[in-house]
């Protein structure tokens, strides 16, 4: 005798295997325009990786990935705690619109430069993420002018 599993739980099963921290299809049109210019702008006018508000390797939202194990940079500081040696975790609340990183041995946030951009950066995609269709052309950030 074979056992079946009914639909209701083989849906549920599905649902508890995804992963947050893959690229998904794109939830809509003002992520793929988004992600379409900074795409662009980085190639073309030497916009950092690290002050995009969408993320090139997930296809998401910066602030709906960041949490990911792949953006904790030791060399730079993004998501580590140089004193502990350890990632940092981060809490992103879409409601309130707040960005919080906290490392998980010493409960310290690094005051470092870094932690500074990923604060800024997710808040900006919060808000892009959340904001009328009408203004989503605004929501790319443009590189700072070189120094030269």
């Amino acid at each position: 005798m074979t056992a079946t599993i009914r639909p209701a739980i083989a849906a549920a099963r599905s649902a508890s295997e995804v992963r947050h921290d893959e690229p998904v299809p794109l939830a809509g049109r003002r992520l793929a325009v988004t992600l379409a210019a900074e795409d662009r702008a980085e190639v073309e006018h030497g916009l950092s990786p690290h002050e995009r508000i969408t993320c090139r390797l997930h296809r998401r939202w910066a602030h709906e990935c960041i949490a990911s194990p792949q953006h904790v940079i030791p060399v730079t500081g993004h998501r580590w705690c140089d004193e502990c040696r350890t990632a940092v975790t981060v809490a992103v609340d879409e409601w309130r619109g707040r960005v919080a990183l906290a490392c998980p041995r010493c409960h310290r946030t690094p005051a470092t430069r870094a932690t500074e951009q990923i604060i800024r950066t997710c808040q900006a995609s919060l808000r892009a993420a959340h904001r009328a269709p009408a203004d989503a052309g605004r929501a790319v950030p443009r590189p700072a002018p070189s120094a030269a």
